[in-house]
């Protein structure tokens, strides 16, 4: 009888288990896999566990009363590496601070799929190529700055439709083409494009401009 007993005690240990290990959490496994992309000299990830349910117990991570990722702050950390296209997972992520750090090569277009995003902080890496045209579909965001990086092209002319944007920062690129006149870009200052030397606009230059370089 005792053995019976401890054979089907054996029995849900193993059942529970199995059950942890596959209850996996979408946005946990998505922050694993930047995770596992990026290099992290301070170990500022360190308590990114992979074993746990949610990542709602992370330093740099914030959740709601759901627990659902609402803000990732990873700013001034000392991290370096690419960005992927699973942070476009994180759905009801609101802020994205991952300013003055060393993350380098392409901004993901996924991004765009971050329809709740407020925030979306950048600034002050090593990022190159294009601002991705699915921005325009960030309907709630407020503040995009992605100044001080290596982004070239023009300004995707759908952000012009972001109509709740407030902030926009792309000075020290080295973006090109010109500058969008119509939706929220009527209220941005002018420093907000500084230092991109093949960026021409009316508001730059008073001329009809061409898109050199683009």
């Amino acid at each position: 009888m005792a053995s019976s007993f401890s054979l089907f005690f054996s029995f849900l240990l193993l059942l529970l288990a199995i059950s942890t290990c596959c209850s996996t959490n979408p946005e946990g496994e998505a922050l694993h896999v930047l995770r596992t992309r990026l290099h992290d000299p301070t170990n500022v990830l360190q308590s990114w566990d992979p074993t746990l349910v949610n990542p709602c117990t992370w330093f740099h991570v914030t959740c709601d009363d759901h627990n659902r990722v609402i803000r990732l702050d990873l700013g001034n950390s000392n991290i370096s590496g690419p960005l992927g296209p699973e942070l476009g997972s994180l759905k009801n992520l609101q802020y994205l601070e991952l300013y003055r750090n060393n993350f380098e090569g392409k901004i993901p277009k996924e991004l765009g799929n971050l329809k709740n995003l407020v925030s979306m902080d950048l600034y002050g890496n090593q990022l190159q190529g294009e601002i991705p045209k699915s921005f325009g579909k960030l309907k709630s965001l407020r503040f995009l700055r992605l100044n001080n990086n290596k982004l070239t092209g023009s300004i995707p002319r759908e952000l012009a439709s972001l109509s709740n944007l407030k902030v926009l920062d792309v000075s020290n690129n080295d973006l090109c083409g010109t500058i969008p006149i119509d939706g929220p870009f009527t209220s941005f200052p002018l420093g907000s494009f500084d230092n991109n030397s093949r960026l021409n606009g009316p508001e730059l230059q008073g001329l009809v401009p061409y898109d050199f370089g683009c």
